[in-house]
């Protein structure tokens, strides 16, 4: 095992997977921007280096930056989390020139998966189910010729895509020029390079992926499925495991054909392969992300798995010391994505200080966050604040649980999506488990508070703070503790739900 572990990252990650190193008895270091001098995982961990300003441009994707902080710290080896490098083949193969251990597959299997259009024939070389599109980068011309023998509605994607950039749905041929046109400038922006693919678009489909574990000794398994579908902007919001749409026959197919794609890349370390389905129950490849992925939790605790761990485990040169066969399901997990985000103007960021922050915990509920009372959630990066798990025995109950745990998160100072989260357990819809990645689109109603009891989330914030002092209102009569702390979240903006 390493002696000491750099975590190229920040927030929540990092919090989690320093927890996980010292767990695993290793020393843990830090780096961090000037916009996060006084963030948890700096706190957290043993050591703690800047990098440089707030930009990730200026920290968090500057290998010479991270490179030069393990070799002062002497890091044996290095997490990149999820995000900024975590999928940069050219960290990774810097990292093995330096000598220094990456904690993730090899850089040819970035490489391979980290485009979509080689992951894409690649899976076809696997006899993988793929929708029907285009077989590598096209032309604007090319693009054209393909959208209309496929037929519309079609999907434009970029090839080095990921969460939901330069991706464009078209539905009418009119629209394809322009639409073809936004999503290569955005590609180009996002990840310097233009080139797109189209495929045939699946109507009302379903978002589903398999977590796969790989040692560095032929060793290919996998912890069956999440559903993803419940999504914002292409982005997940709430991700659940197992799937309410996926038989037992299905989990075992598409677990299969997981592990045959991560096999057709030597991959080692933990990754996601992920698919869509349609109405039917018929799946399609998507792309395999090479990292460890932001809803891991929950496959986790359907496991008993400690997928951070392992991934540590296997960098080290451990062997799985488990087979397919010994590995079990166990009840149902709901994760939801807290964020500084306001869903009635389309979910935009909500930056600010966090006057005060009180999670909810007890038997079977995990929060995954790095905020606290009085830390400041910055426009420079992911407004995720935190990532609210539950497990319970089956589905309704872990809605329940989850809706209640809700009540009780209580966040101010800035917006957040917590009510939207709340009225979302609560729809019949998602409770009965139809769903697809356009629901949110369909249910405008959700964006809009309603009537929502507060009781819980003021009991809860009311018992902790201590500097609210009784006033009197305009008649004299002394104003509850509740209602003034309801007033002070709305003049500050923040949210109670």
């Amino acid at each position: 095992m390493f002696n000491k572990i750099l975590i190229a990252n920040r927030g929540e990650i990092a919090v989690r997977i320093i927890r996980a190193c010292k767990e695993l008895g290793a020393t843990t270091v830090a780096v961090y921007s000037d916009a996060d001098r006084r963030s948890l995982h700096v706190a957290l961990a043993d050591e703690a280096y800047h990098i440089g300003g707030s930009a990730p441009s200026e920290s968090y994707l500057v290998i010479d930056k991270i490179i030069e902080v393990a070799k002062k710290s002497g890091a044996q080896a290095i997490h990149p989390g999820f995000g900024f490098l975590s999928e940069n083949e050219e960290f990774a193969k810097r990292c093995e020139k330096e000598g220094i251990v990456f904690i993730g597959p090899s850089a040819e299997a970035i490489r391979l998966m980290g485009d979509k259009i080689t992951a894409r024939k690649i899976a076809q070389e696997e006899k993988v189910p793929l929708v029907p599109g285009s077989d590598g980068a096209v032309t604007d011309v090319e693009a054209s010729v393909v959208a209309d023998k496929i037929g519309y509605p079609v999907m434009i994607k970029a090839s080095a895509g990921g969460g939901g950039k330069g991706m464009r749905l078209v539905r009418d041929k009119d629209k394809f020029e322009s639409s073809l046109r936004m999503a290569r400038s955005e590609a180009r922006s996002s990840f310097g390079d233009d080139s797109v693919f189209v495929e045939r678009f699946v109507e009302q489909p379903r978002h589903v992926e398999i977590q796969i574990i790989a040692d560095t000794h032929g060793n290919t398994i996998h912890l069956f499925e999440r559903e993803c579908s419940i999504q914002r902007r292409h982005q997940k919001v709430v991700e659940e495991a197992p799937s309410s749409a996926i038989s037992a026959k299905i989990r075992k197919k598409m677990g299969e054909v997981a592990v045959r794609i991560a096999k057709a890349v030597n991959y080692s370390g933990a990754g996601t392969v992920e698919f869509i389905m349609d109405q039917r129950g018929n799946f399609y490849f998507l792309e395999m992300n090479t990292r460890v992925q932001v809803e891991h939790p929950v496959t986790e605790m359907i496991t008993g798995l400690d997928i951070v761990k392992w991934m540590i485990r296997i960098a080290a040169g451990e062997e799985l010391p488990f087979k397919q066969k010994e590995i079990e399901m166990k009840g149902w997990a709901l994760e939801c994505r807290v964020y500084a985000e306001d869903p009635e103007t389309n979910f935009m960021p909500s930056p600010g200080l966090l006057i005060y922050v009180k999670a909810p915990s007890g038997p079977g509920i995990r929060d995954d966050s790095s905020i606290y009372s009085g830390c400041e959630i910055t426009s420079f990066y992911d407004p995720m604040l935190s990532k609210l798990v539950v497990w319970a025995d089956n589905r309704e109950a872990a809605i329940d649980k989850m809706a209640s745990a809700l009540r009780e998160y209580v966040v101010l100072g800035v917006k957040t999506n917590i009510g939207f989260l709340i009225r979302l357990m609560n729809d019949e819809e998602f409770r009965q488990g139809k769903i697809d990645t356009g629901f949110i689109e369909r249910h405008p109603e959700l964006l809009t508070p309603g009537t929502v009891d507060l009781e819980p989330a003021l009991i809860a914030a009311a018992l902790a703070v201590d500097d609210i002092e009784e006033t009197v209102d305009s008649d004299k009569q002394p104003q509850s503790n509740w209602k003034l702390l309801g007033r002070k979240a709305a003049l500050s903006g923040g949210s109670l739900i």
